[in-house]
């Protein structure tokens, strides 16, 4: 999961500048000659700080708004904070490539955090997904009380098991000192990276199915109002009124975002080895990544409510803030 220079399109031979040291001289090396700037190196500092900047601002917007307790909002500012890790991550993997003299600490702690960020970000998707079919499924009682204790003790599980995984390549499960027992992304060895993707694989398609599952609920209330309303459930003037027809267009763009970024790296983890060319490696690394650019956008600032708080924070004067929680996610 660590790129080096190297990889990136520096070459000591065709640049004129020094090699990098191994790790394992850097103590005993008096002089260090850091790696040209790349465009690969400008292009991952500014995607780290735009992730983490517009993470940031939904973090933010969610913890500092009172009104926004629901289920639903904890989860997105679960999404929001492990996206926000990932940001910082490739900014520290940017200076300690191109800023300060790299290492074997340095190496463990941006894989850490990106396998932490990655795993968190992963299971608040589901998580949101869950709370999407309960939402449709339980009308009744979302948004109550009991389910915003859930909720917490279910992020709370989520974000001490990314940590723990994350912990990983830093309590000893890295290959720094075994190169031959490294994965497709170094320092993580390829039994480490195996069960990461594995379990990447199992989210994936739980969350696959709970969205499965949102569809088939829907479909029973929109036929359950069709029929009450003496519609035909195929009567396509009622599922435009209703916006369903819309809904499901939302739907399948996210779970097209959601696999495409989510299922590359995953099969790549557990097909590759440390042997295979380091460029599919980043090809699929960098849309799991990007989903971390994109869930702001899919999930958090698509909602009504969180845009009629910032609007209301740019704007003041413009817009009221005093508006009515609409706790139920449309599909």
């Amino acid at each position: 999961m660590i790129l080096n220079a190297t990889d990136l399109g520096w070459d000591s031979e065709s640049s004129g500048a020094e090699p990098i040291i191994p790790s394992d001289q850097l103590g005993r090396s008096s002089a260090y000659e850091l790696p040209p700037l790349t465009v690969w190196g400008v292009a991952l500092c500014v995607s780290g700080t735009l992730i983490a900047t517009e993470n940031a601002i939904v973090v933010t917007t969610i913890l500092a708004t009172s009104s926004l307790r629901a289920p639903v909002f904890l989860l997105l500012a679960s999404l929001g904070m492990a996206d926000l890790l990932a940001g910082v991550a490739l900014i520290l993997h940017f200076l300690f490539m191109f800023c300060v003299e790299p290492s074997d600490w340095s190496e463990l702690l941006t894989s850490g955090l990106l396998v932490t960020s990655l795993t968190a970000s992963l299971c608040s998707l589901m998580g949101v997904a869950l709370d999407r079919y309960l939402s449709l499924s339980h009308a009744l009682t979302y948004g109550s009380g009991q389910s915003r204790r859930r909720a917490a003790i279910l992020l709370l599980l989520v974000w001490l098991g990314a940590c723990m995984i994350g912990a990983g390549p830093a309590m000893g499960w890295h290959c720094l000192e075994d190169p031959n027992s490294c994965s497709v992304a170094r320092p993580l060895t390829r039994t480490y990276l195996s069960l990461l993707c594995g379990g990447f694989l199992v989210v994936v398609m739980v969350t696959l199915q709970l969205y499965a599952g949102i569809c088939r609920v829907a479909r029973r209330h929109a036929h359950a109002i069709a029929t009450q309303r003496h519609f035909l459930p195929s009567n396509q003037s009622y599922a435009s009124k209703h916006g369903s027809g819309r809904g499901f267009s939302r739907l399948i763009l996210i779970l097209s975002v959601f696999v495409g970024c989510w299922m590359p790296f995953s099969l790549w983890g557990l097909l590759g080895d440390a042997s295979s060319p380091p460029l599919y490696t980043y090809a699929t690394l960098v849309p799991a990544a990007g989903s971390s650019l994109l869930n702001p956008i899919l999930y958090s600032l698509r909602h009504k409510d969180i845009r009629k708080v910032l609007l209301h924070a740019c704007c003041p004067h413009r817009y009221s803030h005093s508006t009515h929680i609409h706790y139920p996610v449309d599909v």
